[in-house]
């Protein structure tokens, strides 16, 4: 009898711990389920952004993204103000209020400026192309993927950080245990002292076949405090 408890135990533990995916396989789960047919590297589309914030103005952005041509451009609105950044590979252009290439002191005014441009691009590019993003050169997937509570719901949780030059924030990534759609994603600039912010994603925007988050709700880590949300639709 006792022999058939302890192969049942066996079995039991080896179900369980094949269960739990790999760092590999996971990433590989969850980028099958936002970018099916592999769409991401040449991807070409329009997004519609607004950004709700506590006590300001909303902010409506219309981005262009063409990864082949290496074509980016976003032209946001607050209030009466419109500011637009266009990026053709290594050329930058800025507009303020339809002005091209706006004087010195109305950059400053503004806080316009190429750094400023290659920001948003990168900023907009590497969100809504995770988790595909994950795969790019410089980032560092540990290699221990742990099973983790968060508002309520057990996930696959992914840790990434980054090579110096890339990044230096620590990342955690949530993802379904069951669709492994990415559903909660979470940094720090130093984790021992819990500061940075954690997203909640909920709905999705199919764009040219990727699944993007609709919704992406903004809190600190240190107190819950909610900071804004963006909403995205296809803008076609």
């Amino acid at each position: 009898m006792k022999h058939h408890f302890l192969l049942l135990a066996i079995i039991c533990s080896t179900l369980v711990f094949s269960q739990k995916p790999t760092s590999e396989q996971l990433l590989e789960k969850a980028i099958a389920y936002h970018d099916p047919n592999g769409k991401w590297n040449t991807f070409k589309g329009n997004l519609h952004i607004t950004m709700e914030i506590p006590k300001k103005s909303n902010r409506v952005s219309n981005i262009k993204i063409d990864l082949p041509k290496e074509f980016f451009s976003v032209e946001a609105k607050t209030d009466n103000k419109i500011s637009k950044y266009i990026i053709n590979k290594d050329s930058i252009t800025i507009f303020f209020n339809s002005i091209k290439n706006p004087s010195k002191d109305i950059l400053k005014a503004e806080n316009l400026s190429n750094e400023r441009a290659k920001l948003y691009q990168n900023y907009y590019t590497y969100l809504y192309g995770l988790p595909m993003k994950l795969k790019d050169s410089g980032t560092i997937i540990h290699d221990n993927v742990v099973s983790k509570n968060f508002k309520g719901k057990s996930y696959w949780v992914l840790k990434v950080s980054y090579q110096k030059e890339i990044g230096k924030d620590t990342w955690n990534f949530y993802f379904d245990k069951n669709t492994y759609a990415m559903e909660v994603y979470q940094f720090f600039h130093d984790e021992s002292k819990n500061d940075g912010e954690y997203i909640l994603l909920s709905g999705l925007e199919t764009i040219n076949g990727i699944k993007m988050p609709k919704n992406r709700a903004w809190y600190m880590n240190k107190d819950d405090k909610y900071l804004g949300t963006d909403i995205l639709k296809s803008n076609k």
